[in-house]
């Protein structure tokens, strides 16, 4: 609160300024008029006592105005604790009457409750005697069903016999397809026996002439070789008898496979059903256990024993008949299990030996395969060696032909000697690169059958060109590829060259979009310092305006305000009031947010420090405790009784070394050894880290030992 003194002065406003300068001057030139005028002095000295008491006016209007200040600040504060005391008491009267309304809400829901258990209970009962009649239902349904099962039973026997009928057909029509391929076996084996007539008969008739020596060796070698062909086409014949066998015994294990599969399924399904039967027996238990029980009690409510009703009767007898379908269903259901497992392990088996009929059937086929392609290599083979006869037997004639025009005219021409050398000579050169290239083809063969399954020429032919097609569109692919790169990498120097040329006219900020006119930045620096000037020179301008307008009306009127009054509320004008108090609320604003920044970092700190003493006790088995004056109590887990207490030196030890915590109280606790310890650690080392662990340890050992001791 102020009191009016002179130590208040009125502050020098550019108004007061103005004003006092001129009666300084004024003063100083009619001090010398006083001594000549005294009724012109006498003016003066009232003049001056009227602006002595302006001035006093003015002191005590702001000295009341710095009082108003301060009552409505106290009022301010007395308001707000008028409202957080309000407040208080509402959420206090919020809380009694939440409390009330959730005590007669828990009143009525338990009320509630017991009223549904019982209208539960009462449904239950109509529920079990719903259930009864449904299991009767299930009963006849199932009885249904199981006669379903047989007929569709049946009706898979009759589709595994009309399969088993099918496969006999199947094997007969592959029986005749190997009599036809040993027919034609035989026809070939026909044709290569004439053909090695023939060439014996060519070889009878080439006998007298020069060169049969030759001609004899190369009859000799296909003779050889029609042989060979002979025997590796009966070996073949056999093979073929033995694959036609195992093929007919692996297709009668196969239609006996296909019908364990079709058994194993219908089993599966019988036990899918026996399953869900198993199920609705569980329920069906349980409901009649839970009525046994309401039974029960109902029976221990009830005060007269003996007034057990028909009803319950026939519930027992119900019961009963339930209970011996459910054994005998069990019973029935643990047959079918027993022989599932058995179907189950005869039919693994019979997938076992599937398997391996399978992969036999697949190798054998892949060896038929192999022998077919062999037999159509031979066969044309023969065609060869059959036309090779009849061009030598054309060849013989024309021998014979020349051999008897040759004794007649006994001068033979030289260069058709030398002719028929050379020819001899080419044909003996194509005769062996043909063996060699025939034995690099059968040397294939048997790598191919050795690594896989074989392929053939066509087919390396047929994935050749594949290949090369694919090849050709793969470099079509490529020089497009090209050509969109090139033109890509032209379209990325034109961006890029566009893209420089963009970012020197943002830069420079003379870039403007297109379709786009630029009037004003959005984000002109330069325009908000000027309007932010602008903006405080009128509040400024209107400020000054206010102030003196109402130093005028001040002055126009005259009037004197004693001390003792009230202050009046229209002094200040409002324009500066309105500054005032925007200050005030930005004050305001900003002590809240550090007092919330604050909160926030004390919350932090309390939560971190906390992190850090557990940190520290599960560590080094010490906890930490930190007063406001600077000292640190330091108290071991392991015995809460051994506690010390630190406080910071004032001077540490030269050289900065040394102990900088000083010990000046210890608990009651501790090892027995502690004033030895204390002594060397703190007094002789100065090492207080040391003195803490040699504590720890021994406070463990302690703690073990009559842990030790208890147990």
């Amino acid at each position: 609160m102020f009191h009016g003194s002179s130590t208040f002065s009125k502050p020098t406003t550019k108004g007061s300024l103005l004003s006092s300068r001129p009666a300084t001057t004024k003063r100083d030139s009619l001090m010398a008029e006083l001594e000549r005028d005294p009724q012109h002095s006498t003016a003066k000295r009232q003049q001056r006592s009227n602006a002595f008491t302006s001035h006093m006016a003015n002191a005590s209007l702001e000295r009341q105005l710095l009082a108003a200040q301060a009552s409505k600040t106290e009022l301010e504060a007395k308001l707000r604790e008028k409202d957080t005391t309000i407040e208080r008491l509402e959420r206090d009267r919020r809380w009694f009457a939440e409390r009330e309304e959730k005590e007669r809400e828990e009143k009525l829901q338990e009320q509630s409750e017991r009223e549904e258990e019982q209208r539960k209970a009462d449904l239950e009962l109509r529920q079990l005697r719903s259930s009864l009649a449904a299991v009767r239902e299930n009963l006849a349904e199932l009885e249904d069903k199981h006669s379903n099962l047989s007929r569709s039973h049946s009706q898979s026997v009759a589709s595994h016999k009309s399969q088993s009928s099918v496969l006999a057909r199947q094997n007969a029509e592959l029986e005749k397809e190997v009599g036809d391929l040993k027919a034609v076996a035989e026809e070939r084996g026909d044709a290569i026996q004439n053909l090695q007539q023939q060439l014996d008969d060519a070889h009878a008739t080439t006998n007298s002439s020069a060169r049969s020596s030759n001609e004899n060796e190369n009859w000799s070698v296909v003779r050889d070789e029609l042989q060979r062909q002979a025997g590796y086409l009966r070996s073949l014949e056999s093979n073929n008898a033995k694959l036609t066998t195992e093929l007919a015994r692996y297709k009668d294990r196969h239609a006996s496979l296909e019908v364990l599969r079709e058994e194993k399924r219908t089993l599966e399904s019988k036990v899918a059903i026996m399953e869900g039967l198993r199920e609705k027996v569980a329920k069906l238990e349980a409901q009649v256990e839970a009525a046994r029980q309401e039974r029960k009690d109902w029976a221990s409510k009830t005060s007269e024993s003996n007034t057990s009703s028909q009803t319950s009767i026939s519930l027992v007898q119900n019961l009963s008949a339930l209970r011996l379908e459910n054994a005998r269903m069990m019973e029935e259901h643990g047959v079918n299990m027993a022989l599932l497992r058995r179907r189950e392990a005869e039919l693994s088996n019979v997938d076992k030996i599937a398997s391996e009929a399978r992969e036999a059937v697949d190798t054998l086929q892949a060896e038929v395969q192999t022998l077919k392609e062999k037999v159509v290599r031979r066969e044309q083979r023969a065609q060869l060696a059959e036309r090779e006869a009849r061009f030598l037997q054309a060849l013989v004639a024309s021998f014979t032909s020349e051999e008897s025009a040759a004794r007649e005219s006994p001068a033979v021409d030289s260069l058709s000697q030398q002719r028929i050398q050379q020819l001899e000579q080419s044909i003996a050169d194509y005769k062996s690169e043909n063996s060699r290239l025939q034995r690099t083809l059968d040397a294939a063969e048997a790598d191919n059958a050795i690594g896989g399954p074989k392929r053939t020429r066509k087919d390396l032919v047929q994935e050749i060109d594949a290949q090369k097609a694919a090849a050709d569109e793969a470099t079509k692919g490529l020089q497009e590829a090209q050509k969109d790169l090139t033109r890509q990498k032209d379209n990325i120097e034109i961006l890029e060259q566009t893209l420089f040329e963009l970012r020197g006219e943002i830069g420079a900020g003379n870039h403007v979009p297109p379709g786009m006119r630029v009037l004003c930045l959005r984000d002109n620096p330069a325009q908000q310092w000027t309007d932010l000037r602008q903006s405080v020179m009128d509040r400024l301008k209107s400020e000054n305006e206010a102030l003196i307008k109402r130093l005028r009306e001040l002055e126009s009127s005259g009037a004197v305000v004693d001390e003792g009054r009230v202050p009046r509320n229209d002094l200040v004008p409002r324009e500066s009031w309105d500054v005032l108090d925007k200050e005030k609320k930005d004050l305001e604003e900003v002590v809240k947010q550090k007092e919330k920044r604050l909160l926030r970092l004390q919350q932090v700190f309390t939560a971190k420090s906390a992190e850090f003493r557990e940190a520290i006790a599960s560590i080094l088995g010490l906890k930490l405790a930190f007063y406001p004056n600077g000292q640190v109590r330091v108290t071991s887990i392991y015995d809460l009784s051994a506690s010390f207490v630190f406080q910071p030196l004032t001077k540490p030890g030269e050289n900065g070394e040394g102990a900088r915590m000083q010990l000046i109280a210890q608990g009651e606790g501790g090892p027995q050894d502690l004033p030895q310890l204390m002594r060397f650690w703190v007094n002789e080392e100065q090492c207080i880290p040391g003195f803490l662990a040699s504590v720890t340890l021994e406070c463990y050992d302690k703690s073990k030992r009559e842990a030790g001791a208890e147990s």
